[in-house]
């Protein structure tokens, strides 16, 4: 059935929850620059994620772990120069927010005031808790993240499905109804079962945004570079790739390196 959906001229925390209850879907794509930004948001992207996996396909890291609060500033703060619709969200990175409440409302608020970005994600349900209310008591809005949650792969040890067996599950979905209830506008849930995606999605208000957790829920978010085919690599089930830029890029390099060899660049048109 097609959902009628309301012409946002810019979207916000509330928006979200607007189409969420109108059963209009959401998308969310991560960027971590100011020309991919500018793509993404002129495509028509709801929600923009300067995702801490900018410490993967930007940096070459193996895992989340390493980007620092400084990093992310730094990509944020470029993502938010080039739109002018999408709500951007920021991860808040490893270390900057698990064990301390105080030290987590203080990289909240260096993300808001020195990147422009209009809110935070963090990861984890109730033992996040005390930093959930700590930041936002102090305005700022937060979006959750629970199932697969990278920044805690040494704990897990692999990056297989999560919450399969009843009583992890069972805790998800409390956890859920907990970020909920603290205040929190949104959730992504990463790599759970589609039945337990769609079950989390129905018993809670706010939108829950997959990814590698069915269509049952109420949007979807890719790694823009995994989705563009720039990382060929990385081929999870849940993944469609929407282009193959590796290939595409690697041949358009290919030539301009042999017009150059073959002295055919430039010719007598890209001159003075």
């Amino acid at each position: 059935m097609s959902v009628s959906k309301k012409d946002y001229k810019r979207i916000t925390t509330k928006s979200l929850i607007e189409m969420k209850a109108n059963g209009e879907k959401i998308s969310m794509l991560t960027a971590y620059d100011y020309t991919m930004a500018k793509i993404v948001d002129t495509a028509g992207v709801d929600v923009i994620l300067v995702g801490d996996s900018a410490s993967n396909v930007m940096a070459g890291h193996e895992t989340t772990l390493p980007i620092t609060l400084d990093q992310m500033i730094y990509h944020a703060s470029g993502v938010v120069r080039a739109i002018s619709r999408a709500l951007v969200v920021v991860d808040l990175p490893f270390g900057s927010y698990q064990s301390d409440s105080k030290a987590a409302l203080r990289s909240a608020i260096r993300i808001m005031k020195e990147s422009g970005g209009h809110a935070v994600k963090l990861e984890g349900g109730s033992e996040i808790k005390d930093s959930i209310k700590k930041i936002l008591n102090a305005g700022i809005p937060v979006m959750g993240h629970l199932g697969l949650t990278p920044q805690s792969i040494y704990k897990f040890g692999t990056y297989t499905v999560r919450a399969k067996e009843d009583q992890e599950a069972e805790k998800l979905i409390e956890d859920a109804k907990l970020l909920e209830s603290l205040g929190c506008f949104a959730l992504v849930v990463e790599k759970i079962p589609a039945d337990l995606a769609e079950k989390v999605a129905q018993s809670i208000s706010i939108p829950v945004i997959g990814i590698g957790a069915g269509g049952g829920v109420d949007g979807q978010v890719l790694v823009i570079h995994d989705m563009l085919g720039m990382n060929n690599e990385f081929s999870p089930r849940f993944l469609r790739r929407y282009m193959n830029l590796f290939e595409g890029m690697t041949s358009a390099i290919g030539q301009y390196v042999a017009d150059i060899k073959s002295r055919d660049f430039p010719n007598e048109k890209e001159q003075y």
